[in-house]
Formats: C-alpha cells, sequence, structure tokens
C-alpha cells in the first residue's frame, strides 16, 4: 500500500459560498441601521438692509520708488494698512492680495507691506513682477 505524495487541495467553493452569503446579510442590514447625516440649516438669502457686498475686484496694493504705499492706486499710510485691509476683507470670502514693488526698492519695504497685511489676517499674498 503506497500513499500518494501529491499536493493537498482545498475546495474553495464553499468559502466562496460562506463570503457571498455575508455580503448579502451586510447589505441588508447595515442600510436599516445607518442614521445619516444630521439635518442642515442652510443660510438663507440676504435681506433688504444687508450692507451691499463690495466688489470683487483684486487688491493690488503698490509700493513706489518714494516708499509711498497705495490699495488700488488710493494712497495711505503703513500704519493705516491693517486696519484698511481688514475692513476690506471684513465682507469677502477670500483673503488674497497682490504686492506690487518698484524695481528700484530693497525687498524689505515690501516686506513690510506683506508682514502688515498678514497682520491683517491676509494669508495669500501673491507677488507681482512688472511694473
Amino acid at each position: 500500500m503506497a500513499m500518494s505524495l501529491g499536493k493537498a487541495q482545498i475546495n474553495v467553493t464553499p468559502l466562496i459560498d460562506v463570503l457571498l452569503v455575508l455580503i448579502i446579510i451586510f447589505m441588508v442590514v447595515l442600510p436599516e441601521r445607518s442614521t445619516g447625516l444630521p439635518t442642515l440649516l442652510l443660510p438663507q438669502p440676504a435681506t433688504a438692509a444687508a450692507p451691499a457686498i463690495p466688489d470683487d475686484r483684486d487688491i493690488v496694493i503698490s509700493v513706489n520708488k518714494d516708499l509711498s504705499i497705495s490699495i488700488n492706486e488710493q494712497p495711505i499710510a503703513l500704519a493705516d494698512l491693517p486696519g484698511r485691509l481688514s475692513a476690506i476683507f471684513a465682507a469677502r470670502a477670500t483673503n488674497v492680495i497682490f504686492v506690487r514693488g518698484h524695481h528700484d526698492l530693497d525687498f524689505a519695504a515690501v516686506a513690510r507691506v506683506i508682514d502688515a497685511a498678514n497682520a491683517a489676517g491676509v494669508i495669500q499674498v501673491g507677488l507681482m513682477t512688472q511694473w
């Protein structure tokens, strides 16, 4: 009596049957147990008494050769810049500014403007390279 030394093979058909039954059970049971998201309160339309939203023009801060600063061609002092930017961005969804410095200036003058904007809560600052 000789024993065969061949490889034993596992019958996977019952295993697949059990897995399919488990998948069907989970598909039926889980949707019944899920609670979903709580009801969200949607924002209501603005009333007529709400102040007008400022236009979404790009805010460009220019630092001129004589170290004067202007916001969209309106002159402003460096000390007043954070307060003015806070007022501008109070009603806007995005806080993005562009800073344009004269090509003869040191970058330190432009960096002071960026620091003042950062103090006003502006995080995204774009630098303009052409004057």
